[in-house]
């Protein structure tokens, strides 16, 4: 465990002693602040609910923010120390395969979580600027954040797979890119598919659908299982991929 924990501070600090993470984080925030300052003017002329805010921050800015951070964030995992050949010493180090990719990921995720965290008080600031305050449901709230962490989740175990798969940090954002875009627009298929048989298969697995349903304060069971399995199964997948060169080598 202090081998792991030793990994995972490395990796933090590897992302905050560059301009990459401050960059990045600038980027998202300028995205998520744009797209909440427009919905709350929406909001403050129209009169929409704190749910309706809630399904146009997290159920459409937000994803635009998760499709441009992930890539970036996780295309260094890998492919950064395999082009630096720091990859080959790390392997050969007393540590196991798992513990440097689960620790990898955890870094990640943290870095994350820490890019989201300021957008908690872009709440506060609406109730003091907002001539009539919006009643805030911290329960949907935090369903909301619950369904940004998982599916981020996900999506930075795929970034960390493809990032083990080459050198090239490039290779690893685009494709990265490519596959949670397709996984994105694969969420739409329960709503425009022709097929009958095609939209009840896919349903249950739109992420569209279940930040839609965390936006409303809905935490299915079934979607965090989904979830977590699918990041298990992505994060297992990466180690057997690193044993594999570990023999090879």
């Amino acid at each position: 465990m202090k081998r792991f924990f030793t990994l995972w501070k490395r990796e933090v600090a590897s992302y905050f002693v560059s301009p990459v993470a401050y960059i990045l984080a600038t980027l998202f925030l300028v995205v998520m602040g744009m797209g909440f300052w427009f919905l709350a003017s929406v909001r403050l002329r129209t009169g929409a609910t704190f749910y309706e805010l809630l399904r146009g921050l997290y159920g459409g800015v937000a994803w635009l923010a998760v499709l441009m951070v992930v890539p970036v964030l996780s295309m260094r995992s890998f492919a950064e120390e395999n082009r630096s050949g720091t990859l080959e010493m790390l392997l050969t180090a007393p540590v196991r395969d798992i513990e440097v990719v689960f620790s990898k990921f955890l870094g990640i995720f943290t870095v994350y979580v820490v890019m989201w965290l300021p957008t908690l008080a872009f709440y506060p600031l609406l109730q003091r600027v907002s001539e009539q305050p919006l009643p805030i449901d911290f329960g949907a709230l935090a369903a909301a954040y619950v369904g940004v962490f998982l599916v981020g989740g996900f999506y930075l175990s795929i970034g960390i797979f493809c990032s083990s798969l080459t050198r090239n940090l490039i290779v690893a954002s685009m494709s990265t890119f490519a596959v949670v875009t397709l996984l994105f627009l694969g969420g739409f298929l329960p709503a425009v598919s022709p097929v009958p048989q095609l939209r009840e298969f896919t349903q249950p697995l739109s992420p569209v659908l279940h930040m839609m349903d965390y936006a409303r304060g809905v935490i299915d069971t079934r979607s965090v299982v989904l979830y977590l399995s699918s990041t298990l199964l992505m994060l297992m997948i990466t180690t057997r991929g690193l044993e594999s060169r570990r023999w090879r080598a």
